[in-house]
């Protein structure tokens, strides 16, 4: 079990992966989470290598103070199902995109939760939206953080202006343009 806290605050998002290869989106979903001023904490738990960890790991989110679990797991994807298994905290799966069918299997695997057993689940190699996602149910109960989000929302917002959309239209037909000239 590895541990990475980036900042110096109690972490309130509990980011468990199932293998360290995952860990670039691990470490996207992080820096997400670090610019709406959300602290977070990095463990690698296998639910099929480390079945205990993973439970274990699971079982004492709560009690370490984390208040929402994201888990990234590609294949059969049964880390989220863990998570929920033995915590009470809201788990965000993100399916990796790994094996022959890229990540259908760990998306699949993390919508089809039993009853009782609830997992939201975001896109495929979803990592920002499973940062967003965790967001907003601690905005919930975190005004400073819902306005850190309504920041964050109108600074995406932005980036389809018309004015914007139309600079870029003009940048790629230039682009195209060049191109065909070669």
């Amino acid at each position: 079990m590895a541990t990475n806290t980036t900042q110096t605050a109690r972490p309130r998002v509990l980011l468990v992966s199932g293998s360290a290869s995952d860990l670039d989106l691990v470490l996207q979903c992080q820096e997400m989470l670090e610019e709406l001023e959300i602290p977070s904490d990095i463990r690698v738990v296998s639910a099929h290598r480390t079945p205990d960890a993973a439970a274990e790991t699971a079982r004492n989110a709560e009690k370490e103070g984390f208040e929402v679990i994201i888990a990234f797991a590609g294949m059969a994807a049964h880390l989220a199902g863990v998570a929920a298994a033995f915590s009470r905290l809201p788990v965000i799966a993100v399916p990796i995109a790994v094996g022959a069918i890229q990540g259908v299997d760990a998306a699949l695997a993390s919508l089809q939760m039993p009853p009782g057993t609830p997992v939201a689940a975001v896109a495929i190699n979803g990592s920002k939206n499973g940062a967003l996602l965790a967001a907003r149910i601690l905005a919930l109960a975190d005004p400073e953080l819902r306005d850190r989000l309504n920041r964050h929302t109108e600074k995406e917002r932005e980036r389809y202006a018309p004015d914007r959309i139309a600079a870029e239209i003009e940048r790629r037909r230039q682009e195209r343009h060049a191109a065909r000239k070669k």
